[in-house]
């Protein structure tokens, strides 16, 4: 399941499979088929461009997005509150709290990230968050999380903290290249040192369509 994520700059990620999911799109270079599923954590501008889910989207792409992207999106959409699910056919996107100590994610904002279980495997998407109680009943198989410590989101102790939790088997680095809160090297330096021996993280661009 692994080869089938990919990174498309930023925090944005295609899962590829049936249903075919974008996440976050932000300025993607994409030119697969249109995506069964987009899905949207939050209005902020580096997660939620609705230039990037109009050009994307096809007649049947279904947008599942939090309270606050939806009411920024020109398009319909499914709007999903902390832990509803969605479900089609054998693929379940369950969202998630994704919120911030401090800063600009308040819990009230309902921000979301997503669990997205697809082919028996359990994927955490976890947005702009820090490791909140809510999230220490979660699993996964995967992990997707930030690797920038912006205010109030997760930094290396943090994540390491949720993978001893979570126990993921897979972690791929979120916040890369270019954007705001994008991390910096010395950053992405200790989310590694940080989850060695805990998970394997995918350390290089394999998982790149670019």
């Amino acid at each position: 399941m692994i080869e089938r994520i990919h990174w498309l700059g930023h925090a944005s990620f295609l899962i590829e499979g049936t249903p075919t999911i974008l996440i976050d799109p932000w300025r993607v270079v994409y030119e697969g088929p249109a995506p069964d599923l987009i899905l949207i954590s939050h209005e902020h501008y580096d997660h939620c461009s609705p230039a990037d889910v109009n050009k994307l989207r096809g007649r049947h792409t279904q947008i599942i997005a939090s309270r606050g992207a939806a009411a920024v999106l020109d398009c319909p959409c499914t709007v999903l509150r902390p832990w509803q699910v969605v479900n089609l056919g054998r693929t379940s996107i369950r969202a998630v709290p994704s919120y911030t100590f401090s800063g600009d994610h308040p819990v009230q904002r309902e921000d979301i990230g997503f669990v997205i279980s697809q082919n028996y495997t359990d994927i955490y998407y976890a947005g702009d968050t820090d490791f909140v109680p809510e999230l220490r009943s979660l699993r996964a198989d995967v992990a997707i999380l930030p690797t920038t410590s912006r205010e109030g989101q997760m930094n290396a102790e943090s994540a390491a903290a949720f993978v001893k939790s979570a126990r993921p088997r897979y972690v791929i680095p979120s916040h890369i290249g270019e954007g705001y809160e994008s991390a910096r090297r010395t950053e992405l330096q200790n989310f590694h040192r940080a989850l060695e021996g805990l998970t394997q993280v995918i350390r290089d661009n394999a998982y790149s369509l670019r």
